[in-house]
């Protein structure tokens, strides 16, 4: 992973922690730089606008992530109406970034946000040798062909994933018992005690 740069893209604030938190907090602790492209603020709920912007402050802090990206005239529910707008801002945050390695949401997801996501990221990331998908609490099937061993990250996910209050107090799909199980699941599925699993659409095996 050493010497990375590596992109992590969501559609609302909490996504890409709960997909991806734990592989992310390892990127930074092998010394890459990562990124987070967060769509939207989330302003359809539950949670003021205001506050879920600081609550996806505070986990960018627990995770150390560098680089907090938004995206601008795409709103929360509305992300699919606006697919030639979100493959340009995607594009633009690579470039920003210098992105060698793209995360995203997996497109077989039953919210629309999701899956324009993980479509325009697959136009956008086009050139970038390594792009994953994620799971998300609404994923309609989930089938990972790789996996990130989290064992020394998973305390840090979680901490990440609570930051956004608004959306645990509201929800027991954004809880840590969910996120500690789902990591038991894909550790055992890879024969490390805690893992998060990722759906491959290109990946290089640096050797």
């Amino acid at each position: 992973m050493t010497g990375k740069s590596v992109l992590a893209i969501g559609a609302h604030p909490d996504d890409i922690e709960l997909g991806c938190g734990g592989t992310l907090a390892r990127h930074v602790a092998a010394g890459d730089q990562v990124a987070m492209l967060v769509v939207t603020r989330g302003e359809v709920g539950p949670g003021e606008t205001d506050q879920r912007v600081t609550e996806q402050e505070r986990a960018v802090e627990v995770l150390g992530v560098h680089t907090l990206l938004w995206g601008t005239g795409i709103t929360d529910c509305q992300v699919s109406l606006h697919e030639l707008e979100l493959v340009h801002l995607i594009e633009d945050a690579i470039q920003r970034v210098d992105a060698t390695i793209v995360y995203t949401h997996s497109p077989n997801d039953s919210h629309q946000d999701h899956r324009a996501v993980a479509l325009c990221t697959m136009g956008a990331a086009r050139w970038i040798s390594t792009v994953m998908c994620y799971e998300a609490p609404s994923s309609l099937q989930f089938s990972p062909t790789a996996y990130v061993d989290i064992s020394d990250s998973l305390d840090k996910k979680i901490d990440a994933v609570l930051s956004h209050a608004s959306q645990a107090e509201a929800s027991r799909k954004v809880s840590a018992s969910r996120v500690r199980s789902s990591a038991d699941y894909y550790g055992h599925a890879c024969r490390r005690t805690y893992a998060e699993g990722f759906e491959s659409v290109r990946l290089t095996i640096e050797i």
